[in-house]
């Protein structure tokens, strides 16, 4: 029994090393490269890997690399809204939202869509409201350009040519190469825009929220209607946005590292 139990033992701690290592990398692995990098034989690497994906934590993408399913997006986005330091994410979401006088938030990069992971709307009568847990397109929000800018030029290349950049707003960028030009401008500056670009009347803009790594996390957004503030009015708020994203990363380094 006693060799039961650690054969038992020895499979979920494969199976959860395999996770944390998917659910890190950089770019999507294959079968092999976690057998080489985890120390793994290839057997019990597929094994472990048909039980994960039939089970919904994992899944293979066109290219037949390993990305996050839906089961474990959920379970990472619990953990990260349960976390001890919910109530000091909110009081600084609170007191950003207050100091701007318009909505603000924080936006996770899931696939071609972001979340809304979490926000704090106005008080004002005229708002834009998007839910917690709303899904959006990564080309047309500032959020989502934002994370586009973050990734490595041959990623980014290859994904916004394959996304379908539909038009949502009046100011959608609909064309690979002017999308890509105006990613490489937000690349330089940290600073996602949205200029009316996802919806009619509405400007945005986002900073980023990085881990310990230095590498982004999240974004922290804010957005207004046209009829209460200009994007160049908004963005007068940027150094507000810029500290609450660095003690929101500070909040996210601590939870990472108890």
């Amino acid at each position: 029994m006693a060799v039961q139990r650690r054969e038992k033992g020895s499979a979920i701690s494969r199976a959860l090393e395999i996770i944390e290592s998917v659910s890190r990398a950089e770019r999507p692995l294959s079968p092999a490269d976690l057998a080489l990098q985890l120390g793994i034989p290839k057997p019990s690497v597929h094994r472990i890997l048909q039980q994960l994906e039939s089970e919904g934590y994992l899944q293979t993408n066109m290219r037949g690399l390993l990305v996050p399913a839906d089961r474990l997006h959920n379970i990472a986005l619990g953990v990260l809204y349960a976390s001890r330091f919910k109530a000091l994410r909110q009081a600084i979401l609170k007191r950003l939202t207050a100091e701007v006088g318009e909505t603000c938030g924080i936006a996770i990069p899931d696939g071609t869509e972001m979340i809304y992971y979490d926000r704090v709307q106005t008080n004002w009568p005229l708002q834009v409201h998007l839910p917690i847990g709303s899904r959006t397109p990564i080309w047309c929000t500032a959020s989502g350009k934002l994370y586009l800018s973050s990734l490595e030029n041959d990623r980014r290349h290859r994904l916004i040519h394959n996304l379908p950049l539909e038009k949502r707003a009046r100011n959608t960028l609909t064309e690979p190469d002017e999308l890509e030009s105006a990613l490489l401008a937000i690349a330089e500056t940290e600073r996602g825009l949205d200029n009316e670009e996802f919806i009619d009347g509405m400007v945005a803009f986002a900073v980023p929220i990085k881990d310990k790594e230095g590498r982004l996390f999240a974004c922290l957004f804010a957005h207004a209607p046209i009829l209460r503030k200009s994007l160049d009015e908004l963005l007068e708020y940027e150094p507000l946005l810029r500290k609450a994203a660095l003690e929101l990363g500070e909040l996210i380094v601590d939870d990472q590292s108890n």
